[in-house]
């Protein structure tokens, strides 16, 4: 929890400082540093409507998460085996090194059952960061009638986490739930990919993408180095 703390409000600062330093839309660099700090597209689905981004500034920031998370699938699991992660250490850094949630879940998932629950649980508890990142942004953007978006897949997750602890469901349904869902994370990161193209990705820009990276890597290094002297 500390750690992921000090990683959201880091990454924020991070990103707000590098967009103001290279001269990138106010709007586009708060969004990118939001979805890099807690979930991807859910923060930045959550934030838009309170700093009224435009259809252009949301489609840069998506698309510039997107692109990694796509990045991520494949070079995280192969990069845990080089540096002989655990399950719990890799599920750990990738829950707090990749951006959405779905690619955390799908890079946990290529590496083992363990690191799956972990990354899953984690990242999970850092996505309820988005709640009071909209409501800081309110303050910040000055705008107390903007909608909030409110993720309501989180206490879904906490609803059902609750109801497997003490309701006590027959393990054919647990099973049968765990087969779709597995299935459902499939179609989902197909539909992710389906939204990326040339034009997309043409359409970012350089800019964006530079500080999308630079905040990837800082997070990614410094959460890999934190992971493996704690874990």
């Amino acid at each position: 929890m500390m750690f992921t703390i000090i990683s959201v409000f880091a990454v924020m600062t991070f990103g707000i400082l590098i967009g103001y330093w290279m001269h990138i839309n106010r709007k586009t660099a708060y969004l990118i540093s939001s979805g890099t700090a807690i979930c991807g597209g859910s923060a930045i689905a959550a934030v838009g409507p309170v700093v009224k981004a435009s259809d252009h500034e949301m489609a840069v920031s998506l698309g510039v998460i997107f692109m990694l998370n796509a990045i991520a699938l494949f070079i995280f699991p192969p990069m845990g085996h080089f540096f002989g992660m655990s399950q719990e250490q890799f599920g750990t850094w990738a829950a707090i090194a990749i951006h959405d949630t779905s690619s955390v879940v799908g890079a946990g998932a290529a590496y083992g059952q363990e690191a799956l629950k972990i990354a899953t649980l984690v990242k999970l508890t850092r996505a309820l960061w988005i709640i009071p990142l909209a409501l800081i942004t309110m303050l910040l953007f000055r705008d107390k009638t903007a909608k909030i978006s409110i993720p309501w897949f989180i206490f879904m997750f906490i609803g059902a986490m609750l109801i497997n602890t003490y309701v006590g469901l027959p393990q054919w349904l647990t099973s049968a739930l765990v087969y779709i869902a597995h299935k459902g994370l499939v179609l989902t990161l197909f539909f992710i990919g389906a939204g990326l193209s040339l034009a997309a990705i043409k359409k970012v820009g350089v800019k964006p993408l530079v500080l999308a990276v630079a905040l990837w890597i800082i997070i990614g290094v410094s959460s890999f180095f934190v992971v493996m002297a704690t874990l």
